[in-house]
């Protein structure tokens, strides 16, 4: 009896393995949880309240360093022509035209950056009217029209964009970023004319996610040109577009796009804390933003979704989501996101309900084969050969003869290859880029199944793998699951298909936890609700899709007003 019952007791190999599936899910979490609070990078509310009250701190403190090193314009021409020159004048791309007023004794200087200002529109709108045309009439007629600050604005300069300001920050700051500042005799203020014109590049097709149907406009560098974008794809009232300014040295305007009668007031007021909780010198991309705001840095996940698309910008405002859109940047950034979101296509919706449910099933798949092929391999070639069919066992025996490494090394060796050769395509110019990657995988893996390096086998599942991952609609989201890749190989080389499944199940836990903005990041799974599955693996018909997303909790969530 008692031998009966010790023979049913695992040998000392389970009880590692069960030692080490309860020991590193804690210690990773311990790691994290640590790593999490030296960064300062997890959110939480006190954290939040004492960061805003120090950055107000030091805001004030700069603003009145600032001012008193930065006086308000004086009202005397000389003396503020000279303090601006003082302070941008040794550019040489900074300009200063000074002319005569016409007919007067007046003097007059317009202040602009080449290459930023529309020329066109400072000749014939400002010069031409102030030098040419009869000014001293004007000035020698009654109160009413004599040339002012006022009669400037509104009756002798025809440019939409004007504005007076004394403070000579702002005055600085408006001419590096294009507008042109005029200076008057006799007149206190300086005038700002909105006349930035930079050169920028058309509205092009996204490279990123580019569609077989659908529109072919795309974001480009210039945030004028992309709310433009915006209110024209969603001409409605309640579009509702907020500007800020970030970057502590390097300043750069920012605007949060939401529909105001359907985004969650919290949601919008959570963003913007966040947006003004940024404290940093200068942000060069909306990659910059997106890591400064999301939930948990250490998560190789992505919390914040990012696109070229206008339609999928507006698509996701009236879900009653938030987008981001910073100046120099094509990419808008959109939260919250859940995991299902990126593998979602814009196209899912321009197609029918069931080509659009088939092909989202079919990223599903290639989403799990990115990620857990070659450790699959892994697992059954090296640790449960007898879950596989035995002909094709034997198949892979003899394929793999002669091949001196153990599979995980076989699975490094064309993973890291492809990698590379995936890097440097990107790299490349255009017209050779694609042709030198084909080629490069074509020619590196017959060579090394000649040398005997790697099986066919594996060159077929490598090559599946690839493939899978280029499916993926979100470049960034196919970026983690490379990197997931190898991680799952490793734990598929340790404990072949129980470590494979252990890391599925750590990678589950870890996703059941994260959120975004809020919102769990396995929506709609983890949080039950039911009537969010009519848009996640199968996209129902529109008659059925009556109400957007509860996961939102947005504040109208009839779709059909």
């Amino acid at each position: 009896m008692w031998q009966m019952v010790v023979s049913y007791i695992p040998d000392w190999q389970v009880f590692l393995q069960a030692i080490v599936i309860l020991i590193v899910p804690i210690v990773i979490y311990v790691i994290a949880n640590k790593l999490q609070s030296t960064m300062g990078s997890q959110i939480s509310q006190n954290t939040k309240s004492e960061n805003k009250s120090e950055e107000n701190s030091a805001r004030n403190n700069k603003d009145t360093e600032e001012a008193k090193a930065n006086p308000f314009i004086m009202g005397n021409y000389e003396a503020d022509l000279a303090v601006i020159k003082q302070r941008i004048g040794t550019n040489c791309d900074v300009h200063f035209r000074e002319f005569m007023i016409g007919g007067t004794d007046k003097r007059a200087a317009v202040i602009y950056i080449e290459g930023l200002y529309d020329k066109d529109l400072i000749e014939f709108q400002v010069l031409e009217p102030l030098m040419i045309d009869d000014i001293e009439g004007i000035e020698n007629s009654s109160g009413d029209t004599k040339m002012t600050k006022t009669n400037l604005m509104n009756k002798m300069l025809p440019v939409s964009q004007i504005r007076e300001t004394l403070n000579l920050e702002e005055v600085v700051t408006e001419i590096l970023m294009g507008s042109t500042a005029l200076l008057v005799d006799g007149i206190a203020e300086v005038l700002l004319l909105g006349t930035a014109k930079g050169k920028s590049r058309s509205i092009e097709e996204p490279l990123s996610e580019g569609l077989l149907r659908g529109p072919r406009e795309g974001f480009t560098e210039v945030l004028s040109d992309n709310t433009a974008l915006l209110r024209r794809h969603g001409k409605n009232e309640c579009l509702q577009l907020t500007k800020f300014e970030v970057g502590t040295r390097v300043k750069k305007d920012l605007v949060i796009a939401y529909v105001s009668d359907i985004a969650n007031s919290d949601l919008v007021k959570e963003v913007q804390r966040r947006i003004e909780s940024i404290n940093m010198d200068y942000l060069a991309e909306s990659g910059y933003v997106e890591q400064l705001i999301e939930d948990n840095s250490l998560s190789p996940f992505q919390q914040v979704q990012n696109t070229e698309r206008p339609d999928r910008v507006i698509s996701a405002l009236l879900e009653g989501r938030v987008a981001i859109l910073l100046d120099g940047s094509p990419f808008a950034l959109i939260v919250p996101v859940t995991f299902s979101m990126l593998i979602q296509s814009p196209e899912d919706y321009y197609e029918r309900w069931i080509p659009g449910s088939l092909l989202r099933i079919l990223r599903y798949i290639a989403t799990f084969f990115a990620l857990f092929a070659p450790a699959l391999y892994i697992s059954f070639i090296s640790f449960q050969p007898g879950l596989i069919p035995t002909k094709l066992v034997i198949t892979i025996i003899e394929a793999r003869q002669g091949v001196p490494f153990p599979s995980l090394i076989e699975a490094l060796i064309m993973e890291i290859a492809i990698e590379i050769l995936r890097e440097a395509g990107v790299r490349l110019p255009k017209p050779i880029g694609p042709a030198m990657g084909i080629v490069g995988g074509l020619i590196i893996g017959d060579a090394a199944v000649n040398a005997g390096l790697v099986s066919p086998f594996l060159v077929i599942v490598v090559a599946v793998t690839a493939i899978s991952s280029f499916a993926i609609p979100t470049y960034s989201a196919g970026i983690t699951l490379r990197v997931l890749r190898f991680a799952a190989m490793f734990c598929a080389a340790m404990f072949g298909i129980y470590g494979t499944v252990l890391f599925f199940l750590l990678l589950s836990s870890h996703l059941v936890k994260l959120k975004s903005f809020g919102v769990p990041y396995l929506s709609p799974v983890t949080s039950y609700r039911f009537s969010d599955w009519k848009d996640f693996i199968l996209r129902m018909p529109f008659r059925v899709m009556k109400q957007r997303p509860q996961m939102m909790k947005t504040k109208d969530s009839d779709r059909k007003k």
